[in-house]
């Protein structure tokens, strides 16, 4: 048989039923549209994601001060070192240890029987910068300066969880908190710290207040960087920090927008890309039972032309390029809508869609190969048909 005769044979054999093969090409275009609407939305989403939180994740780095018995490593006035270094917008120091973490602190020092005035706090001792370091906003009142620090100021600043948990909401009557008996006033309620949200529920005091709770030395560093310098900063840190103790300093730098845009393109694909291969399987097993049924329905002229000299491998040619056809044509109309749904969705988000070419051409080459999967079975039932067997 020629080419071009099978070809029409095929053709003329999907379009006798065209409501019926146009059912069965439904099966195909909504797994295809499924696998480019994944594949679309993921790149899309990453690049998306990467583009929000670069300022926050990929402008943070993080020095860790461990403990040492030869003093302190950083002393509290390191971090304006810090700030003299190029790409660097803000750093502060932190003090925090186990014994600070679990802190029994009250907003009221009477004892009533039918209340609970107290609360298992965190007290961390935090430089005056830490609201810009952390993009932290104050909710209410102010945070402490280097003037309460000097005057050693009995001030403390709340993260937003824990004076909902004390129930402050107001300063305007400078309430007070007791931690182990001594009050401290309270000046400031911080919140939305992006970075660093476990001090949301703790207690913020000044350095020289730190020793009152066991907060002498410096446990961290937390510097915030322009967009791009992140890398070299997290190398000349230490150095700035403490150059005769640059080994002992751990330095915990971002991960690379690439790295973050191929996590989140792995966390998008992960999710749907098994609602687009049961698309494509349940398009498959349509297919075949949709050329199963024309062969069955088709056996007089299977007989007909085995009859006039058709071979096995004619008749299993053309039931198998049918099934293909019908594939490839849902595979080009599934690619055609899953592009228009990536960029439809990329335009009500206001997001810049991104598209592969590759996986425009590759979508319906994977259409015609799961049609040609599906139709081998019916194909070959269709060839091993007997001309006498098939007229009868």
């Amino acid at each position: 048989m020629d080419l071009r005769d099978l070809w029409a044979e095929s053709l003329a054999g999907m379009l006798a039923r065209p409501v019926r093969s146009a059912l069965t090409t439904l099966g195909t275009v909504l797994g295809i549209t499924t696998l480019v609407v994944t594949l679309g939305i993921a790149a899309t989403a990453g690049n998306q994601i990467v583009g929000r939180f670069d300022e926050l994740l990929a402008t943070s780095v993080t020095v860790d001060v461990p403990p040492s018995s030869r003093g302190p490593l950083v002393s509290w006035d390191a971090p304006g070192e810090l700030r003299r270094l190029r790409g660097v917008v803000s750093a502060t120091a932190l003090a925090q240890n186990e014994e600070s973490s679990n802190l029994v602190v009250t907003a009221n020092n009477l004892l009533d029987p039918t209340r609970v005035f107290g609360q298992t706090l965190a007290v961390v001792a935090a430089g005056p910068n830490l609201p810009e370091t952390t993009h932290g906003r104050l909710l209410a009142g102010r945070f402490y300066d280097a003037g309460h620090v000097a005057r050693h100021d009995r001030v403390v600043v709340l993260g937003e969880q824990a004076a909902a948990m004390l129930g402050i909401t107001r300063l305007d009557h400078a309430p007070a908190v007791f931690i182990n008996d001594r009050a401290y006033t309270v000046i400031g309620i911080i919140g939305d710290l992006r970075r660093e949200r476990v001090l949301a529920s703790a207690v913020l005091v000044p350095p020289t207040l730190g020793p009152d709770f066991g907060l002498k030395d410096v446990t961290r560093v937390l510097v915030a960087t322009q967009l791009g310098a992140a890398e070299l900063i997290a190398r000349q840190a230490p150095l700035a920090l403490s150059p005769s103790n640059v080994g002992e300093l751990q330095v915990i730098a971002p991960a690379g927008p690439r790295r973050a845009r191929d996590g989140a393109q792995d966390d998008v694909n992960g999710m749907f890309l098994i609602l687009g291969l049961v698309s494509l399987v349940v398009g498959a097993v349509g297919i075949a039972n949709v050329t199963l049924v024309t062969v069955m329905e088709r056996v007089a002229e299977i007989g007909l032309r085995r009859a006039l000299g058709a071979g096995r491998r004619h008749i299993a040619g053309q039931f198998l390029l049918e099934s293909s056809l019908i594939g490839l044509t849902g595979g080009v109309i599934g690619a055609s809508l899953g592009m228009a749904a990536v960029v439809g969705v990329a335009a009500v988000r206001q997001w810049t869609p991104v598209l592969d070419i590759r996986l425009a051409l590759a979508a319906p080459v994977a259409g015609a190969l799961v049609g040609l999967l599906a139709g081998l079975y019916p194909a070959l039932r269709a060839a091993r048909m007997e001309p006498v067997d098939a007229l009868r």
